[in-house]
């Protein structure tokens, strides 16, 4: 998290024009790579002298060096960094591979029940959405060959962490980000590194959204026929002309028009994000 916070005082000193501030911070902002145990290809706790902590428990929340989680989601905690984080953790075939068990393991109560603010009502496999540093990772597969992932569990966490019951949010709404993630999710983007332009693409949860911008001018997204079947995205559209990036900027929603998701019932496993149409990553695209 120091590392990502890092990259924000490398990116403001960037945009400012603070060249030696910007190029202190910005080899700051990759120090988590050395908590990556890339013999394991995830983050673990490691001594001064450069052990890593022996008797390691990727699942376990108490002892760890992790407030409030285990290494198994706080590894995927680089925003700033996507590409560079896969590659420590193996390569996009490893990387998928583990954003996939995440979210499908079992994860038993013995690694949660006396954990603050982690609740069952709030796992999604091995997945904390009660715990707001874990809300980015569905949108991680952006980045990867199979973005129609994160359309997948995306609907999936709303359907399950969004009730109208007595546990019908599933961890404390700190700040209001477990209510934030759920407005900007059910528009179909999320900002998954803030400090950068950038909201990446999922894909919406309602058929139509009107926004009231703060210059008078309006921003709709429009997803006709989505549903839980329908819950893949086919094609997008940015006021009318065809759109292939994975992100839209602050601008394009400040500038006002419309977001157009067409929706489908599987897969559109040849919409992927290369090059200058993959969301930003401090390592190049």
């Amino acid at each position: 998290e120091y590392a990502y916070d890092d990259w924000t005082i490398y990116h403001t000193a960037l945009l400012a024009g603070n060249r030696s501030v910007a190029d202190t911070y910005k080899k700051r902002a990759v120090n988590y790579e050395n908590v990556f145990d890339t013999n394991i290809g995830y983050a673990r706790p490691r001594y001064a002298d450069g052990r890593w902590k022996e008797n390691f428990n990727l699942l376990s929340t108490h002892g760890e060096g992790f407030i409030e989680g285990n290494a198994l989601n706080y590894s995927f905690y680089v925003p700033q960094d996507v590409n560079n984080m896969i590659r420590l953790m193996g390569g996009e075939k490893s990387f998928v591979s583990k954003l996939d068990s995440l979210f499908t393991m079992h994860l038993p109560a013995e690694f949660f029940a006396q954990t603050e603010d982690v609740t069952e009502e709030g796992l999604l496999g091995g997945y904390v959405h009660g715990n707001e540093p874990s809300h980015h990772i569905p949108f991680l597969y952006a980045w990867t060959s199979q973005p129609w992932k994160t359309q997948y569990w995306q609907r999936e966490i709303m359907n399950k962490m969004y009730r109208n019951n007595i546990d019908g949010l599933c961890g404390n709404d700190d700040c209001g980000q477990m209510s934030a993630w759920y407005i900007l999710s059910s528009m179909g983007f999320y900002p998954v590194c803030p400090g950068t332009d950038q909201y990446v693409l999922g894909a919406p949860y309602l058929p139509y959204i009107k926004v009231a911008l703060e210059n008078g001018k309006t921003f709709e997204v429009k997803a006709d026929k989505v549903s839980d079947k329908n819950r893949y995205v086919k094609s997008v559209k940015l006021n009318g002309k065809p759109y292939t990036k994975g992100f839209i900027t602050q601008q394009d929603i400040m500038d006002g028009g419309t977001l157009t998701f067409e929706m489908t019932s599987s897969p559109n496993k040849k919409r992927v994000f290369n090059g200058t149409d993959k969301p930003y990553s401090l390592s190049s695209n």
